[in-house]
């Protein structure tokens, strides 16, 4: 089975729409807002030079940052389906710079107690809401036919522009303009709350009320409770679903497993990075920190242009094969040097088969999935997609030194993604099945063959 994707220049004509370039223009400030955001936070509670949080502090900042996330999603479109999107999402938005301008001035003044924690909460759990709105108002604005390429050019440009927030933030705090203390965070934090305002404001005066659904015929009205327990009893249906369909259910795992090991890694480079490498000087780790990211997004990046030439060559499941191979081997020559610059190759190589895999796995969930549990199958993907990388920096923080550097976790680490690739090599073949080769037409360039 294959995902053929449009014919050349349809990118074009996608971008050309008024109506999407729009909603693209509020997702991607959004989405650089909150790069800033998660930048002021991260950098107070995780690489406060004046805090030296420990590996296992770092894990629970991510676990704060990420988990909201997951475990709210499924649950948010039982309101997104309700109310009108376009109210919601700048209404969002707008609650979110309040409670941006409150956390930074907690942060500027150290006080990082519980009400600290619950305002971080609250802005992260909102994210959710409005990127669970973006993505129900996508169909109001592009062509049913088109909506592949542009959930693609969405999803690639929104993690360019949160990768863009962040580097920016490590650019500024390493400049005379910022002092890299509470205060320089808190600013960076503000600039969130900025972002936030600005992509409220074009979604106010952009769209109509009306204009990016629900549909008035279409909006539900049953009981908000009874339509949350649904979505409870869905995500059940979904894992029911993946156990009948071993294509997609394979795939899940070894992206949770993959994630897991990811983990691990991600924080063994945080560590090194902020702190083996610099000499506990301040601006050194937050540049440092930087150039990580910078690897990080621009292996992403190649991932997406990389996996569907790639894909038109070689079945899905021999593709994340490669690339959990190819991980394996890279760890096992690069990483035990424990050379900076080495380390921001396998930060880039990594990340390219990070991304190369959630694009064959997503599309994978999309052809092997009935249509009516592909939302379920996709809440309960997204949710373990974040719960084991979580799983992992806390697996990272039991086995890692406070500075990172540990060989042994590295070997360990490269051996688990050698095991990996090649129980996937042998699950994956037997559940995709022989390949079929339709006589006519051709596929398309720039498919994905997942089986």
């Amino acid at each position: 089975m294959s995902v053929t994707t449009p014919p050349r220049g349809e990118l074009r004509t996608i971008l050309a729409g008024p109506g999407f370039g729009r909603l693209l223009a509020a997702r991607l400030t959004s989405q650089v807002a909150d790069g800033w955001f998660q930048a002021g936070l991260a950098g107070s509670l995780l690489f406060n030079p004046e805090r030296q949080a420990s590996p296992v502090a770092i894990a629970t900042g991510f676990a704060i940052l990420l988990l909201p996330y997951s475990l709210l999603g499924p649950f948010v479109g039982v309101f997104l389906d309700r109310w009108q999107r376009r109210t919601s999402m700048w209404v969002a938005n707008l609650i979110r710079a309040s409670l941006v301008i409150g956390t930074a001035a907690l942060l500027a003044g150290g006080s990082e107690g519980p009400a600290f924690a619950v305002l971080a909460l609250l802005v992260i759990a909102a994210n959710r809401f409005f990127l669970a709105g973006l993505g129900a108002a996508l169909p109001h604005v592009v062509e049913d036919a088109r909506l592949v390429t542009a959930n693609a050019v969405a999803t690639t440009l929104g993690t360019v522009a949160y990768a863009l927030g962040l580097g920016t933030s490590a650019l500024l705090l390493g400049t005379p303009l910022l002092n890299i203390d509470v205060r320089g965070y808190a600013v960076i934090a503000l600039l969130g709350a900025a972002g936030y305002l600005a992509s409220a404001l074009l979604l106010r005066t952009l769209f109509t009320r009306t204009a990016l659904g629900p549909d008035e015929t279409a909006r539900r009205t049953d009981a908000v409770l009874a339509a949350v327990a649904d979505v409870a009893r869905g995500m059940v249906g979904g894992l029911r679903h993946l156990t009948e369909r071993p294509a997609a259910g394979y795939a899940l795992l070894v992206q949770g497993a993959h994630r897991l090991l990811y983990g691990i890694l991600a924080l063994a480079t945080l560590l090194l990075f902020s702190r083996h490498f610099t000499d506990g000087s301040d601006s050194r780790s937050v540049s440092s920190l930087g150039m990580v990211i910078a690897a990080g997004g621009l292996g992403a990046l190649v991932a997406a242009f990389l996996t569907p030439i790639a894909t038109r060559r070689m079945r899905g499941w021999a593709w994340i094969t490669v690339l959990l191979g190819g991980t394996a081997v890279v760890l096992l020559v690069l990483a035990p040097t424990f050379r900076a610059p080495l380390l921001l190759v396998v930060t880039f190589l990594l990340n390219i088969a990070s991304q190369g895999t959630k694009i064959v796995v997503d599309t994978t969930l999309q052809h092997e999935c009935a249509d009516a549990y592909r939302g379920r199958v996709f809440s309960v993907n997204d949710t373990a997609f974040n719960a084991t990388f979580v799983s992992g920096l806390f697996l990272g923080a039991i086995l890692l030194p406070p500075d990172g550097r540990s060989g042994a976790a590295v070997i360990a680490v490269a051996a688990g993604y050698g095991v990996l690739a090649a129980w996937y090599a042998m699950v994956g073949r037997r559940a995709a099945g022989p390949r079929v080769r339709p006589a006519a037409p051709v596929q398309p360039a720039g498919s994905i063959s997942t089986r």
